[in-house]
């Protein structure tokens, strides 16, 4: 199936609105000021509000007034373990490839950064880093839907070899560079480490409601509202037989917009379907997976200050 136009998303009590989109992930930091200035340095994400809870700190970093990242300082718990559930990557979507360029090439430029790979994936070209405390980062944009292609009603995507060099010859532009902070940015997608697929898929799609486009890749599963590629992709590549994850470094949270309390409401029966517990403020409901992540979904809009709050 090729005609990408022809497939549209109908909004059910069983999937999730076609309009729902990602918000700022959160990440549990040792070490504040060094996690708050890679950001800013290497993606070019600026300090938009910060709050003390306690003995915690959150910082919100992003693009104009686009929240992005959310930092919470724990400096006492213990490191990130590449081989628990958790966080594989966040990854932040730019609107064209001279921004996408201008961000990879001050990432590949900041010396506390680990340059992992890039790829094209036949539905959007990305770039892969660590960040100083081992959360990954995927820096990336979309090709035109109209050039996604379906076998058997199945979004094809793949990993094909992506030469960063050229990449960066091609579409590098000194002025988005200069300006790049002023560009606009968001998170696209959460990729998400998890002990097994079926457990995942029981949660993220029949609870939460995403709806699945790639099944086939081996030892992942890709899921989306409203017939993107992916919100959520979940794999084992590194977490096979995980259990629920400690109190650690990493993952803090991952943010979902929904765009009425109708969604909420829907979603809010279909976790009480299943028994799963679930907290409700009216503005947003928030569950833990299998693994102990824990998901939030809200309505849009918040801005640094509401989600400081969360």
């Amino acid at each position: 199936m090729t005609d990408t136009e022809t497939r549209t998303t109908q909004t059910t009590d069983s999937t999730l609105n076609p309009q729902t989109g990602m918000d700022a992930v959160s990440l549990r930091v040792g070490d504040l000021e060094l996690m708050s200035s890679y950001y800013a340095n290497a993606l070019a994400l600026e300090p938009i509000e910060e709050r003390a809870r306690g003995a915690e700190v959150h910082r919100v970093l992003g693009r104009g007034q686009t929240p992005m990242v959310r930092l919470i300082s724990t400096p006492h718990l213990p490191a990130v373990d590449p081989r628990q559930a958790g966080l594989f990557h966040t990854a932040f979507l730019f609107d064209d490839a001279p921004t996408l360029a201008a961000t990879v090439l001050r990432a590949a430029q900041e010396p506390r950064s680990r340059f992992t790979g890039s790829s094209d994936h036949l539905v959007s070209e990305a770039f892969y880093f660590t960040d100083p405390e081992g959360n990954g980062v995927e820096l990336y944009v979309d090709r035109d839907r109209s050039e996604w292609q379906y076998v058997n009603g199945e979004l094809q995507m793949s990993t094909l070899y992506l030469d960063p060099n050229a990449y960066l010859q091609s579409n590098l532009d000194q002025n988005t560079f200069q300006t790049v902070s002023q560009a606009a940015g968001k998170v696209g997608h959460v990729h998400l480490q998890v002990g097994d697929i079926p457990t995942a898929r029981a949660f993220y799609v029949d609870a939460l409601g995403f709806e699945t486009t790639v099944s086939s890749y081996p030892g992942a599963l890709f899921a989306s509202a409203g017939g993107y590629h992916h919100h959520i992709a979940m794999n084992t590549w590194n977490s096979a037989g995980a259990g629920p994850r400690g109190a650690r470094l990493g993952l803090g949270d991952v943010a979902v917009t929904v765009p009425g309390r109708d969604d909420l409401d829907a979603l809010a029966a279909r976790l009480a379907h299943r028994n799963l517990p679930f907290a409700d403020d009216g503005h947003a409901i928030v569950v833990t997976d299998p693994w102990g992540t824990q998901v939030t979904l809200a309505l849009p809009g918040a801005d640094a200050e509401e989600l400081l709050a969360r």
